[in-house]
C-alpha cells in the first residue's frame, strides 16, 4: 500500500475539514508531527483559546455578576455541555452531567452503587484494568470492612490469551451470582484496546441482582454509545483524550433515569445539587434535583466547561456515528500496514471489529523502550507501556490516512535500527 493511496483516501474523506480545528504540536521535521497519543491526551481545539479568554473577560469585565450577566453567565455555564454529552453517550439530557474528575466521579458512583452485604458484595473489574480504577474499587471494599483479595475479582482470560472471551466474562457474572454486587468495566481496556458490549454484561449483572457501571475514559469519543437504551445503571468519564478538553479537564457522569428519584439509593451531597429554585436561600434541608444533578457537590470550574465547550461543538458538528465510522476506516487501514511492513517485528494485540475502537495496541519482537525515545525527536507521538507495548491511536477528528502510512515507515525504520 503506497502513500498516493493514502492520499486518495483523504481525498475521499467526508470529516477531512475537522483537522483545521485543532492545533498541533510543534517538531522538527518540516512534514509537521504524527500525533497519534489522542488516547492519552487529545489535541487543543482552535476555539479552546477564543473560549477560556471570553471568560477571562467576563471576569474582568463582570466580577462577580458574571455568573449571571455576559454571553455565557457562569451559573448555567455547564448546562452548556448537556445536550452534546447526551448525544455523545446515547443518554437523555437528565442523565448527564459534567463535574468533577473521573476517579471523584467514580468514588461518587460507587457510594450509590456499590452497598455491600455479609453475602453479596464482590465487584468484578476487567483484567488488566487501569491502576486507579483498582486503586478505587480497593480502597471501596476496605472502606466497607472486606479484603480487596476476597473482594475484587479480575476477568480471567483463557491461558495464553490477552482477551476475555465473551461467553467467559457472561460465565463469569453467572457463577459470582448472588455474592456478585457490581459489575465495573472499562471500555476500551487501556492495554489491549479490547472493547466490551455493554448491553450483554448489563443484562447478565441485573440477571443475578447486580449493578453494572462502566468507565468511559477510553470509551466517550471514541465508541458509539447508547447507555440509556442498553440500560446501563451509571458511567464515569473524563474529557482530555478523546474529548480535547485539555490537561486534568472536567469529567463527565451518566446515571440512568431509572434511579434519579429513588429512595433505596444513598449518595454524597452538596449545594450543587440542591433543587435550583432554592438554592440561594441556603435553607439547612437538601432538596435533590430530579436528575442526575443531583450527584453534583459544587460549582465547576467555568476555564475547563470552556474548553470543553470548545471541543463538544466539534463532536456535535462531525457526529459519533460518522467519527466512529471513518475511525474503524482508519484502524483496520492501520492495521494492514502493520501486518505487511512490519510482518514478524510486531504484532496487534487489539481484537478485530467489533470489538475495537481507534487504538491499536502494538507488542514488538524488541522493546520499544530502546527506541521510543528516537520516534519523539521525529516528531512521533505515540506511548510505550510495559514491557513491550505501544498505542497509537488514529483520531479520526484529526488523524489522516497519510498520518497512518507516516506512522508505520517511521516504525519500520526505527524497529530495524
Amino acid at each position: 500500500m503506497s502513500q498516493e493511496l493514502a492520499r486518495k483516501l483523504d481525498e475521499a474523506d467526508e470529516l477531512k475539514k475537522f483537522r483545521e480545528y485543532f492545533v498541533f504540536p510543534e517538531v522538527k521535521d518540516p512534514q509537521g508531527p504524527l500525533y497519534f497519543a489522542g488516547h492519552s491526551l487529545g489535541l487543543m481545539p482552535k476555539k479552546a483559546s477564543i473560549y477560556i479568554n471570553d471568560e477571562l473577560k467576563a471576569w474582568g469585565k463582570y466580577g462577580v455578576e458574571g455568573h449571571f450577566e455576559g454571553d455565557h453567565p457562569w451559573l448555567p455555564y455547564h448546562e452548556n455541555i448537556t445536550g452534546a454529552f447526551a448525544r455523545l453517550v446515547g443518554a437523555k439530557e437528565s442523565e448527564v452531567v459534567a463535574m468533577n474528575t473521573l476517579t471523584v466521579n467514580l468514588h461518587l458512583m460507587m457510594v450509590s452503587f456499590y452497598r455491600p452485604t455479609k453475602s453479596r458484595y464482590k465487584i468484578l473489574i476487567e483484567n488488566n484494568s487501569f491502576p486507579s480504577d483498582k486503586y478505587a474499587v480497593d480502597s471501596q471494599a476496605k472502606f466497607h470492612g472486606f479484603n480487596p483479595q476476597d473482594t475484587i475479582v479480575a476477568l480471567k482470560p483463557r491461558a495464553g490469551e490477552m482477551h476475555v472471551r465473551e461467553a467467559d466474562l457472561l460465565q463469569q457474572i453467572k457463577d459470582l451470582g448472588e455474592s456478585l454486587s457490581l459489575v465495573l468495566m472499562g471500555n476500551c481496556n487501556y492495554l489491549s484496546g479490547q472493547n466490551f458490549d455493554f448491553q450483554k454484561i448489563t443484562q447478565a449483572a441485573h440477571h443475578v441482582g447486580a449493578y453494572a457501571g462502566f468507565n468511559l475514559a477510553h470509551g466517550a469519543g471514541n465508541l458509539f454509545l447508547q447507555l440509556n437504551q442498553w440500560k446501563v445503571d451509571f458511567a464515569v468519564w473524563c474529557t482530555y483524550k478523546y474529548l480535547n478538553s485539555g490537561p486534568g479537564g472536567i469529567a463527565g457522569a451518566f446515571v440512568h433515569e431509572k434511579h434519579h428519584t429513588s429512595d433505596k439509593l444513598h449518595r454524597f451531597e452538596g449545594w450543587w445539587g440542591q433543587n435550583k429554585k432554592t438554592r440561594f436561600k441556603m435553607g439547612p434541608d437538601f432538596d435533590a434535583i430530579p436528575t442526575v444533578e443531583a450527584w453534583q457537590l459544587s460549582n465547576p470550574p467555568i476555564f475547563q466547561l470552556a474548553s470543553l465547550r470548545a471541543s463538544m461543538e466539534i463532536f456535535d458538528e462531525a457526529t459519533m456515528p460518522r467519527l466512529r465510522a471513518k475511525g474503524d476506516q482508519l484502524t483496520n487501514y492501520f492495521e494492514k500496514l502493520i501486518r505487511t511492513e512490519l510482518s514478524g517485528l510486531a504484532e496487534v494485540v487489539t481484537p478485530e471489529l467489533p470489538q475495537r475502537g481507534s487504538m491499536l495496541c502494538l507488542r514488538f519482537k524488541t522493546s520499544p523502550k530502546t527506541w521510543i525515545h528516537n520516534l519523539r525527536e521525529q516528531g512521533v507521538f505515540v506511548d510505550f507501556r510495559e514491557p513491550d507495548i505501544i498505542r497509537a491511536t488514529p483520531v479520526p477528528l484529526y488523524n489522516s490516512f497519510e498520518d497512518v502510512y507516516r506512522l508505520v515507515m517511521k516504525l519500520k525504520e526505527v524497529v530495524k535500527l
